[in-house]
């Protein structure tokens, strides 16, 4: 079996090369190439086309936000999980509104994170509930904030969702299947389904993938 093909790109010596021995070590894992900062990552990932990037966010010359936009543009098949010591909105914000598959704290356990590297080159998004937690209470706040207006997300793009909708949203991005979703909202898997599908159509998407990524775009806004 192919193995999955990784880049790690953060700037401390001992976190890059302790990153490569672990993930060496695992027989469907194979580090292709290490960078110190944004720029080394980008060139790293035109010319050897990865699986996956972990990115650090605060590195010299060019950070992992500024590297990603370009990273998701050259090369669109490579998964990009930022693995990173910030939980602050903003960087998750703008990680994931530019095209990141998954936000990873560094303190995260070994084999968590050795899963979450599996999970996204499968093509899954990953946000540790820590992550999803402070995406959930930003996208409540902003629901809060236009409640008079109806609207759920401000800026230029304004979207207008009922109350359990935007309860849906919030749960959406915490990861929460269907099921979960009908649980917390103490409906029936069906009903469920079909606020889901509601949302979709004001997201003007067909699938929960997209729909993630439609509303983190528009909690940067």
């Amino acid at each position: 079996m192919k193995p999955i093909t990784i880049v790690v790109a953060d700037d401390q010596m001992l976190t890059r090369e302790g990153l490569r021995t672990i993930l060496d070590l695992e027989e469907d894992m194979e580090v292709v190439g290490v960078a110190i900062n944004g720029l080394e990552a980008c060139d790293l990932a035109s010319s050897l086309h990865p699986d996956v990037v972990l990115l650090d966010i605060r590195m010299p010359t060019m950070n992992g936000i500024e590297a990603l936009k370009i990273i998701r543009g050259s090369c669109p098949n490579t998964a990009i999980l930022i693995l990173t010591t910030f939980l602050e909105d903003q960087y998750i914000l703008e990680a994931m509104a530019n095209g990141a598959q998954g936000y990873i704290l560094k303190d995260m356990d070994g084999d968590r994170m050795i899963a979450s590297i599996r999970d996204i080159a499968a093509g899954q998004f990953v946000l540790p509930t820590a992550v999803a937690a402070r995406l959930a209470a930003r996208a409540s706040e902003l629901a809060d904030s236009h409640k008079q207006t109806g609207t759920y997300f401000g800026g230029s793009h304004q979207l207008r969702l009922t109350e359990r909708e935007r309860e849906i949203a919030g749960l959406m991005l915490q990861g929460l299947s269907n099921r979960e979703i009908a649980g917390a909202m103490h409906v029936t898997e069906g009903t469920a389904r079909n606020y889901i599908s509601n949302l979709y159509g004001k997201l003007e998407v067909g699938e929960r993938v997209q729909a993630i990524m439609r509303l983190q775009e528009l909690l940067k806004e």
